[in-house]
């Protein structure tokens, strides 16, 4: 008998072995508590609160917004930097909050669309959508924007990612970096509910591209804050995406499709609105299963009686934040 190359044999393994969690239809209020326990074991959540040590380091008015930049502690010894920007117009009531998740990059200040050096500023010029924050701001909303873990100023050299070792750890503790992601992106959407009434916690869209759609996708999973859920370039089967071709660490959830396939995380979001971006040349993410995968989330939707409130947009280019398709289908969702 042949002998199979060891990778081959765990794909193949994968492949003939369907998740314990599936979502086959069931009530969604049947389905849900356990899907969200199990997702939160997986992620290693939840840790334990701490005393947020909520800093502002500054406050500057800018043109038409006023930036604040402060720090919060989510877990006892780790601070997450955050920039909130709110228009002027919110002297005249609170306004809705867009929460922009960076993915793999040189860190938060790309979407705040401040350069740090030639690259940065190549990378804004090449891909303008990567600045979330002045998108939020055109769409009449504030714009929060956190550091992730292992990006940019929380990166090991300040600048860049830097997930690999720190994931390695974190598996070692029944932890994960996506885990400390979306627990971070949690504790300052608390901060904020506290410290700024400019900003209406009841009107939250969430987005972000490759990473940061990814940590887009499970916050929306675990925290039912975000009333829209808008990731681009990251949802696609566990079978043909992370497990098919080479992805950052950071991306892998120890045990996950034992229990779920992507698409079925769906419905912990349902009812609550979920626009999909996907490129139509997206190497890492394949546009074919990703079709396949939003058929299963289109059945969940159909499931939660509200089918209208889920939508797959899909650009014609490779591995992209599509913020311009991703706005336009929240738009004519009514929001």
């Amino acid at each position: 008998m042949a002998t199979l190359k060891a990778y081959d044999f765990e794909y193949e393994f994968l492949q003939s072995n369907a998740p314990v969690l599936e979502y086959k239809g069931e009530p969604l209020e049947e389905w849900k508590p356990k899907a969200k326990a199990k997702l939160e074991e997986l992620l290693g959540l939840p840790f334990e609160k701490c005393d947020p040590l909520f800093q502002l380091e500054y406050k500057k008015d800018r043109d038409g917004f006023t930036e604040y930049r402060f720090t919060v502690q989510t877990e006892k010894g780790f601070v997450v930097p955050c920039h909130l920007l709110i228009p002027a117009t919110a002297a005249n009531g609170p306004m809705p909050l867009a929460l922009c998740l960076s993915g793999h990059g040189s860190g938060m200040h790309i979407a705040l669309g401040n350069p740090k050096n030639e690259e940065d500023r190549r990378t804004l010029e090449e891909w303008p959508e990567r600045n979330m924050s002045a998108r939020a701001l055109r769409e009449g909303r504030c714009a929060l924007v956190i550091e992730a873990r292992n990006f940019g100023e929380s990166s090991e050299n300040g600048y860049g990612t830097s997930c690999t070792e720190a994931a390695k750890v974190a598996i070692l503790m029944g932890r994960t970096v996506i885990g400390e992601r979306v627990w971070d992106a949690m504790r300052v959407l608390d901060a904020v509910e506290e410290h700024f009434a400019e900003v209406d916690m009841s009107d939250i869209v969430c987005t972000g591209n490759s990473g940061g759609g990814t940590a887009t996708y499970y916050l929306s999973c675990l925290d039912e804050r975000i009333t829209v859920s808008a990731p681009s370039c990251s949802i696609c089967p566990y079978e043909h995406s992370i497990a098919a071709m080479p992805h950052c660490l950071c991306n892998h959830i120890p045990s996950i499709r034992k229990y779920f396939e992507m698409g079925d995380l769906a419905a912990l979001i349902a009812p609550r609105k979920l626009v999909i971006a996907a490129g139509e040349k997206d190497p890492i993410f394949p546009i074919e299963p990703t079709k396949k995968c939003f058929e299963h989330i289109q059945y969940i939707y159909r499931c939660a009686e509200v089918p209208n409130n889920c939508a797959l947009v899909i650009g014609d280019n490779g591995h992209y934040n599509y913020a311009e398709l991703l706005w336009a289908k929240i738009h004519q969702m009514g929001i």
